[in-house]
């Protein structure tokens, strides 16, 4: 399951986010987001209890956008403790994606 992540709601969820958050700043009419979202659904029902997954649609929160430097999508971030740890722009394969992330996330 993603947890649509909006400029009201993005602190709320993330900063105080026990577990590491792998969020995914997309657009409608982002084409390699389409490939993208899919796999991030697995990943958070793969994932439960080591990660969140999050989605931001750019266009529709400006904020978080320019807050992190999005300047292409899909841009996915990882946050754990209010940090970014990993940054990565582009589609991925889930088990290039899950090599990547592996370090980052607990076990």
């Amino acid at each position: 399951m993603t947890l649509e992540l909006t400029d009201a709601t993005f602190d709320e969820h993330v900063s105080s986010a026990p577990l590491p958050v792998l969020i995914d700043f997309w657009a409608e009419w982002c084409g390699p987001c389409k490939t993208v979202a899919p796999i991030m659904d697995e990943l958070g029902l793969e994932r439960q209890g080591q990660l969140t997954v999050a989605s931001v649609d750019i266009d529709a929160n400006p904020e978080i956008a320019m807050r992190f430097s999005v300047m292409s999508v899909p841009t996915l971030l990882l946050i754990n403790d209010g940090t970014v740890v990993f940054r990565t722009v582009g589609a991925r394969s889930k088990q290039r994606l899950l090599a990547e992330l592996e370090s980052h996330l607990r076990r």
